[in-house]
């Protein structure tokens, strides 16, 4: 193995250590002698990856987006289903996670939105990031919905966003309550929103 395939793998090594410590005790819970000790990585090994655990946190959101909107391009893709149920299946299948664990599973952004948001603006800024990126997916299944004969009075932009706020707000409200009624009630609500003609 070279150099550079060591490195890489030893910052992936450590991003992913570094999240599953977050989904745990947050960002702010998670000690960075902690990590480091879990991880089996010398501190000088983190700094040479990372000038600061805030820059390692934007790098942990940074990380944690890229996988997740490729899990959602994964979820909504294909034509024998028609658009808008891509869109309610995908959310369908995080309400049965939830319903199955009794708690939001691996999601980042919502366990770190709240913490991170008035600490860092940098980790804000990443999060914003994402959360635009997921967005963005949304709207593109949502525009071949609207191809499809699908019609909101919205923009597909618009939906994507509605979609996209009611359900960070339903998720953090489960997590909470530690109960899926919340989760149930927006799915109920987006297959009102995104029904066929």
């Amino acid at each position: 193995m070279n150099t550079a395939q060591q490195r890489n793998e030893t910052c992936e090594h450590l991003l992913a250590t570094g999240e599953a410590l977050c989904l745990q005790r947050g960002f702010t819970g998670m000690g960075l002698n902690e990590l480091l000790s879990i991880a089996q990585v010398p501190k000088g090994s983190f700094y040479y990856y990372f000038r600061s655990k805030e820059a390692f946190g934007v790098a942990l959101l940074e990380r944690y987006f890229v996988q997740y909107i490729a899990q959602i391009e994964q979820q909504l893709s294909g034509d024998e289903v028609p658009a808008a149920q891509r869109i309610l299946n995908h959310f369908a299948t995080a309400e049965t996670l939830f319903r199955q664990q009794g708690h939001i599973v691996g999601c980042l952004g919502v366990k770190l939105s709240a913490e991170v948001c008035d600490l860092s603006e940098p980790m804000r800024d990443a999060l914003q990031r994402g959360a635009e990126g997921v967005m963005r997916v949304y709207a593109r299944t949502l525009k071949q919905a609207q191809l499809q004969g699908a019609n909101w009075h919205l923009s597909a932009e618009e939906m994507a966003q509605m979609l996209y706020v009611f359900w960070s707000g339903a998720s953090l409200q489960s997590k909470i309550s530690r109960d899926p009624q919340p989760l149930s009630l927006a799915l109920k609500t987006f297959g009102q929103w995104l029904d066929q003609p």
